[in-house]
């Protein structure tokens, strides 16, 4: 069965960076975008980005544009999501999350997405 797997998640300080990594298993990785969201407590889901199928096209949630980026290497079945200039209000649990439909991308929408990780703790400290 599908199964995504995040790693990377910590704590730092403001300003500073952090990778998160998600590989994935138990389909063709290199059919699907993928995309990462985020939850803060007390909040909706986010969206924070996507890539497609083939890597290279990437989108971004204004919130984080300029300052994060996303990538996929189909070889490794992994997307990654590289976080600079972290804020506080970056705190959040971050998901990594398939595409429900094949050689689509560009979805803003949680429910667009079919299969999640178990997320990674992100917090940025003041």
């Amino acid at each position: 069965q599908v199964q995504l797997v995040e790693s990377g998640g910590g704590l730092v300080q403001t300003g500073a960076s952090l990778n998160l990594s998600c590989v994935a298993s138990g389909y063709t990785f290199s059919l699907y975008s993928m995309a990462w969201f985020r939850q803060a407590p007390g909040k909706e889901r986010e969206y924070v980005a996507s890539v497609n199928w083939k890597g290279s096209h990437a989108d971004y949630g204004d919130s984080v544009k300029g300052r994060f980026f996303i990538s996929r290497d189909n070889a490794k079945n992994t997307v990654y999501l590289q976080m600079t200039k972290l804020k506080p209000e970056d705190t959040a649990v971050y998901y990594c999350a398939r595409d429900r439909a094949l050689v689509r991308w560009g979805s803003h929408a949680s429910g667009e997405y079919s299969n999640w990780g178990q997320g990674a703790q992100v917090t940025v400290d003041s």
